[in-house]
């Protein structure tokens, strides 16, 4: 059941969105126990956080655009500069260690699927976003 437009999103709901913080912290405690290269944690979580921070500067970017194609394009844009930074980031370390640039890779692949499967999951019970005025032709 979707949450009706006068309710806020339940807190449920925006704890679990943000999972992705919680698997960092987990994942972080499992590379000291294991020994694996903190530095493809620092990578990894790194990659993550640079690439958040952009969807939620073009998510706003879009949310304010009174354009559709400014939205979309805001939206489409940021997914095709995330990849290529978090790509980047990733070789750029993996080229001066292996070992950390493996651990790196695994680690955000692991957390962007976590991610994108809460999202989808908890997308129903979001609260509806305002509607907005028409703009006049």
């Amino acid at each position: 059941m979707a949450a009706s437009p006068d309710t806020p999103t339940p807190t449920s709901v925006r704890v679990l969105k943000n999972v992705d913080v919680i698997a960092l912290a987990v994942a972080l405690l499992l590379f000291l126990v294991a020994g694996f290269p903190l530095a493809g944690w620092l990578t990894g979580a790194g990659a993550w956080a640079v690439q958040r921070g952009i969807n939620e500067l073009a998510v706003r970017k879009a949310t304010t655009a009174e354009d559709v194609r400014a939205r979309v394009g805001y939206l489409a844009g940021s997914m095709i500069l995330r990849g290529w930074v978090v790509a980047g980031i990733i070789v750029a370390v993996g080229i001066g260690d292996s070992d950390a640039g493996l651990a790196a890779a695994v680690l955000f692949l692991a957390v962007f699927t976590l991610q994108l499967t809460m999202t989808m999951a908890m997308r129903p019970f979001e609260m509806a976003p305002p509607s907005r005025p028409k703009a006049k032709p």
